[in-house]
Parts: structure tokens; C-alpha cells; sequence
């Protein structure tokens, strides 16, 4: 019998082309004249800041996008595809960093979206559901074939995203930034999965911006910088720095915090609990306390409850017992107002969920929580003037590049729209920042910008909470380290206490002095 990676695959592809491509926007050339291959049996590397024309390009090979010139070769045939449909019957998959799933619908019923049933008009779901069970343990990719879209974490969405690939045969996979949401030992189960796929035949394109891992699943590693090529590179010939160089075409500063002294306890958390969306408790007990001027860094494997913790405390789900307290203030049933009046920020997990709006324009965005201040009010009608000056000002503080303070916040790049969130939230001066997430799917430089500037906030004597599912990030930034377990803090070490196998056992529900012990 053929294996489950095997059975999916329609479309053997050997060898895809993309050769002299040029994409042109308004005003931009995205790619510029861009070659890029992949071999079947091998993971090729994307890398690239953000708008270097990595997702352009490879859009244009799954068909969202028509390239202006250049030529798509698959086994040396020329292909013109003129939508995902097309790629997808010639083979080619895709996993989105922001994900192509329909929130009210389940699992089996997003795998089957758009695909005939064999029983038509009579849906066959239950063969779907059988399938993508199938697939799930063959890959390690555990997910309920029941479950709605909307009541799962990040991480099980992706997982959803790759079964639905593998489940249309798609021979080739890109995948952007898939271990966004893991922790190191799923990112390694993830690796042995992925690199069980390439041994049966599959051609992998890796978009990512954690260069340790690039180094350790990749074959070949391509840069892109402006549309451009900046060089391919067989992975184990080159070195982590040589790659910085290729992507930003500079050096990149290792941070190093230097220790400050804490202040008072500014943020602190007793005894939280709520309920989850699927109607289940998901936090259970949550104590923690943070003091001005330091960054505690909270780690746990996604869906542990730090998403509903930074919701509990940004006010956007209702708490049912516990207190939250900010320099000695309940706010844990305070409006969002009260919230910031109180001196709370907000960086969310979901920057175009609850972040931004999508439409509105760069200036707009800016303004969604001060619109109504005094300061930019003339009697009933806004002073544009003063919010265009101060706008301007916040932009060019924090380097976010935009072709100017009209255009739809859609249109810039991930990185940019953090950069722009920060803006917004850190010009309050506030006196505790939580910070979901904030360099996920960002680039490498846009990372180091975020790091500095959350670094700044610490000198300033803000309290932060980073919760993050990057260890290295959060080893890097935090003072303290706090583990969250089935909705509880199973233990808070020093940065400098714990390496990063101790805290993986904890993120895994041992506890910490067992941990400290085992590990």
C-alpha cells in the first residue's frame, strides 16, 4: 500500500522554474527580473525583508498573480496560471501566512471548499473527515475533522492549511513562516515531518525569517532584497551572517539587555480565570506580577490560554473571577477607555483583526483610539491639520515606510503595520505595554527595530508583558520568564536560571523544579 504522503501526490513534479520574472505594481517594481527553482526531494529557502517581493513571487507561481514577463516551467513545460485553481491541478500548494480558511466552517467542511463531493449533490464529509484524520497522523498534523475554524489557536489553523494541501496532492508546498507558532520541540516534529515529505517526493519552498532554522532544514537558500536577486546558496556553504548581509544588506546588532533595576509592581494578576470559545475553561488561576521597568517574557505551547490571557487583560473577553490591578487600580471590568486611562497598551496577536482596519488609511489607523482627544478637536469637527503633523511625526519616528498617510493600511507589508501598531500604542507613554506576538512574520530588520523599541519602553519604566512563542525572542528580551500550563503560570524563573531545554519541559507541563532537575 502506498503511504499517506505518497497517495496524495497527483502530480509528480521533478523540477519548477520561474525564470526572469518581473511583477509590476503602481509605482513599485516588486520583482526584477527574479529566477528561482526547486527540485523535488529538496527544501529550498525564501528569505527576505518584508516587500522584498518574496510573497509577490510566490504568489505568481501559485497563480494568484500573473507575472508581466518572465516564464513558469514545470519539468521544463511552460505553465501559464491564471489562478490558484490552475496550481493547484499542476501540483503546487500553498500555505499562507495569513491564512485562507472560512472561520464558521469546521475543519473537514474547509479541506472539501470548492471540491467535488463523490456522492453529489449528498456531501461525502464523513470521507473527507476520515481522510484528513488519515493525514493527520501520518504528518503529525493533529486536528479535529469536527472542530470550527474560529475555536482554533493560530498553530492548529496552520496545521489545517497544510492537511488541505496535502489532501488536493499538491506535490509542491510553500510554505510562509510554518513555525511561526511552535515551540522548539514542535518545531522539530515539524521538521521530521517535513523532511519525511521531501524523502517521498515532495518539493518544499521554506519562507522564513529564524535563519537558525533555515540553516537546519533547508537545502539551498535564495535572497531576495528590493525584487531582487541577492544570491542562491547551497545552506551549508554559507553562514548565518553571510545571509543577514544577503537579505539587509548590512549588519544586524545582536541585542544584549543590560540589567535595570525594577521599579514597583505596576501589573498585577490574581487568580484570573475565563472561559475558552469552545465553551471550556481556558484560563484557570492566573497570578503573576510585573514591575515598571521590566519585561517579563511568557512562553507556553499556543493554545495554552495566552491569547485569552492578553484578551482577559486588554479588556476584549470577559474575565469570570480574579482581579486585574494597574499601580493598585481594579481595572478587571473596565471599559477599553479606562484601560488606556489608566496608562495600558495593547500590541495584539491578530494585527488585522485587532489591530487595524484593513480599509482604513494609514493616518486613520493612527487615530482609532485619539480621534476624539481635545487635542486634535475643533469644537464638534477633527483638526486634520494637527493629526496629518502628528501622523507624520509618528511615521517617520518609527520608520514605517508608506507611500504617504492616504494609503489603505492593506497595502503595506506586515513588518510596516507592527511598526504602525507600535506607533500608535507607544506614543500614550504608557505604563504597561502587552505585547502579543509583536515580531511574528516580520523580517529580520523590522524584528530588530521592534526589539530596540520595546527595550526603550523598559528603560522608560514600563511594565511588559511579551508573550511570544519565539524562545529566542523571549530568552533575548525578558528579565523574567513566566510558563503557562493548561491555563495556569506553572512557574516564573530568571532569564539567566533556565536554558532552553528547562523550558521546554515546562512548556510541556512539568514542573519547574523538575524541570530544573531534568534538564
Amino acid at each position: 500500500m502506498a503511504s499517506a504522503s505518497q497517495s496524495t501526490l497527483q502530480h509528480k513534479i521533478k523540477h519548477v522554474e520561474m525564470c526572469d520574472i518581473i511583477k509590476r505594481f503602481p509605482g513599485v517594481l516588486a520583482n526584477d527580473r527574479v529566477c528561482f527553482d526547486v527540485n523535488a526531494g529538496e527544501v529550498h529557502a525564501l528569505l527576505g525583508e518584508n516587500g522584498a517581493g518574496k510573497s509577490t513571487l510566490m504568489r505568481q507561481l501559485y497563480g494568484l498573480y500573473r507575472p508581466d514577463d518572465g516564464e513558469i516551467l514545470i519539468d521544463g513545460v511552460s505553465h501559464v496560471f491564471r489562478s490558484p485553481a490552475d496550481a493547484i491541478r499542476a501540483g503546487i500548494g500553498m500555505i499562507h501566512q495569513h491564512f485562507m480558511l472560512v472561520p464558521t466552517l469546521t475543519v473537514a467542511q474547509n479541506v472539501a471548499l470548492g471540491l467535488k463531493s463523490s456522492r453529489e449533490p449528498v456531501l461525502d464529509l464523513d470521507k473527507v473527515a476520515a481522510r484528513v484524520r488519515d493525514l493527520s497522523q501520518a504528518y503529525g498534523l493533529v486536528v479535529d475533522p469536527a472542530a470550527y475554524v474560529w475555536q482554533l489557536s493560530v498553530g492548529e489553523q496552520q496545521r489545517v492549511e497544510i492537511i488541505k494541501a496535502l489532501y488536493r496532492g499538491a506535490s509542491l508546498i510553500i510554505l510562509d513562516e510554518p513555525t511561526a507558532v511552535l515551540t522548539p520541540q514542535e518545531v522539530n516534529d515539524l521538521f521530521v515531518t517535513l523532511r519525511r515529505m521531501v524523502s517521498e517526493g515532495h518539493a518544499l519552498v521554506f519562507i522564513s525569517h529564524k535563519l537558525h532554522e533555515v540553516m537546519a532544514i533547508s537545502d539551498r537558500v535564495t535572497a531576495l532584497r528590493d525584487g531582487k536577486m541577492a544570491g542562491t546558496r547551497p545552506t551549508k556553504e554559507v553562514t548565518r551572517n553571510e545571509l543577514v548581509k544577503m537579505m539587509v544588506g548590512r549588519e544586524v546588532k545582536q541585542l544584549s539587555p543590560q540589567p535595570v533595576k525594577a521599579g514597583p509592581v505596576r501589573l498585577k494578576i490574581e487568580g484570573l480565570r475565563a472561559m475558552g470559545d469552545r465553551g471550556t475553561e481556558v484560563l484557570r488561576g492566573v497570578d503573576l506580577e510585573i514591575h515598571s521597568g521590566e519585561i517579563v517574557g511568557l512562553a507556553g505551547v499556543s493554545g495554552n490560554g495566552q491569547r485569552e490571557l492578553a484578551q482577559c487583560l486588554a479588556g476584549l473577553r470577559k474575565t469570570t473571577d480574579g482581579t486585574i490591578l494597574i499601580d493598585g487600580q481594579d481595572i478587571t471590568q473596565a471599559s477599553l477607555r479606562k484601560r488606556m486611562e489608566a496608562g495600558q497598551a495593547y500590541i495584539p496577536e491578530e494585527r488585522m483583526r485587532d489591530g487595524a482596519i484593513r480599509e482604513f488609511s494609514v493616518q486613520e489607523n493612527l487615530f482609532l483610539h485619539d480621534h476624539a482627544s481635545p487635542k486634535y478637536t475643533h469644537s464638534i469637527f477633527l483638526d486634520f491639520a494637527k493629526m496629518s503633523a502628528h501622523a507624520r511625526d509618528l511615521v517617520g519616528q518609527f520608520t514605517v515606510k508608506t507611500p504617504s498617510l492616504d494609503t489603505p493600511i492593506k497595502n503595506l507589508s506586515g513588518g510596516n503595520i507592527q511598526k504602525l501598531i507600535m506607533a500608535r500604542e507607544l506614543s500614550r507613554q504608557p505604563k504597561i505595554l502587552i505585547a502579543a506576538q509583536p515580531t511574528r512574520g516580520v523580517d529580520i530588520g523590522a524584528t530588530e527595530y521592534i526589539h530596540q523599541r520595546l527595550l526603550e519602553q523598559r528603560a522608560a519604566g514600563t511594565a511588559i508583558l511579551l508573550i511570544s512563542e519565539d524562545l529566542d525572542e523571549i530568552r533575548t528580551l525578558s528579565d523574567r520568564i513566566a510558563v503557562i500550563y493548561e491555563g495556569h503560570i506553572i512557574g516564573v524563573v530568571e532569564r539567566d536560571q533556565a536554558t532552553v531545554e528547562q523550558i521546554g519541559l515546562m512548556m510541556a507541563g512539568v514542573a519547574m523544579d523538575e524541570a530544573l532537575q531534568r534538564a
